[in-house]
C-alpha cells in the first residue's frame, strides 16, 4: 500500500516521503497516529502546497546535523570498566554503553544510531564508533576504553565444622581404647595346664605342718 508521511518516523522516512508499506501497518499504526496518509489525489495536491515548508524543515535538519557532528568529534569520551591483568573486560562496552556517557555530556542520541565494529568492545584500548546524524551525515568518535583492575583477597583455608572434628576425635579415641585392649591381653600369662584355676603367690606357699597333741603321760 502506498502512503505519504506526515510525520518523521525512524527508520521508515521523512516528512513528505512517498513509501510502500503493509496495508495491516498502515490502517492499525501510521493512520491512527497520524504519522501517514493514503496516497491519492486529494494527498499528494496537498504534500505538493507544503514543499517549501517541508524542504525548509529538512534544511534545519541537516545545519543542525552538522553542528552536532562538530561537537561529536571533539568530544574525549573515556570509559572504565572492570577488567583483569590482560586487558580483558568483565563484561563489554556496547552501543547502549556509549550513548549513556553521551548522554552525561548532554548528547542524547538513540542507541539504534549508534554503530561499532562487532557489535561491541571487549578488552582495553581505543575505539572507533559511527554515529547517524541525518540523511548520508555521521559523526566518528574516538572511545578511550580504561581498564580498572578488581583486586581479590586471598582466602585462608575453611577450617573443618566442629561437628567433624568431634567425631574425629573420638575416632582416634576409640582406636587408642582398641589398642590398649589388645596390648593387655597380649601381656597376660597363659592358664596352668589342667581343670584347676591359677594358685595366687600367698596361697602357693606350704602351710605349716600340725602337730597333733601329745597323748598324756601315764599316772604313776
Amino acid at each position: 500500500m502506498k502512503v505519504i508521511l506526515n510525520k518523521d518516523l525512524s527508520p521508515l522516512g521523512e516528512e513528505g516521503d512517498v513509501k510502500e508499506v503493509a496495508k495491516g501497518y498502515a490502517r492499525n499504526f501510521l493512520f491512527p497516529r497520524g504519522i501517514a496518509v493514503p496516497y491519492n489525489d486529494r494527498t499528494v495536491k496537498l504534500f505538493e502546497s507544503r514543499k517549501e515548508e517541508i524542504e525548509a524543515r529538512k534544511a534545519e535538519k541537516r545545519n543542525d546535523a552538522a553542528g552536532l557532528k562538530e561537537k561529536l568529534e571533539a568530544l574525549v569520551l573515556e570509559i572504565t570498566m572492570p577488567a583483569g591483568a590482560n586487558g580483558k573486560l568483565y563484561g563489554a562496552v556496547t552501543s547502549q554503553t556509549i550513548a549513556d556517557e553521551l548522554a552525561k555530556q548532554g548528547h542524547h542520541i538513540e542507541r539504534k544510531r549508534i554503530e561499532l565494529a562487532g557489535s561491541n568492545f571487549k578488552s582495553v584500548g581505543k575505539y572507533k564508533a559511527a554515529i547517524k546524524l541525518y540523511e548520508s551525515a555521521a559523526a566518528e568518535i574516538t572511545i578511550t576504553i580504561v581498564g580498572q583492575e578488581i583486586k581479590t583477597e586471598s582466602r585462608t583455608p575453611a577450617q573443618p565444622a566442629r561437628g567433624k572434628r568431634r567425631r574425629d576425635a573420638d575416632i582416634v579415641q576409640a582406636d587408642a581404647v582398641q589398642t590398649d585392649t589388645v596390648q593387655a591381653e597380649a601381656a597376660a600369662p597363659e592358664a596352668p595346664a589342667g581343670n584347676g584355676a591359677p594358685v595366687s603367690e600367698p596361697a602357693a606357699q606350704a602351710a605349716p605342718e600340725i602337730q597333733a597333741n601329745p597323748e598324756p603321760a601315764a599316772a604313776e
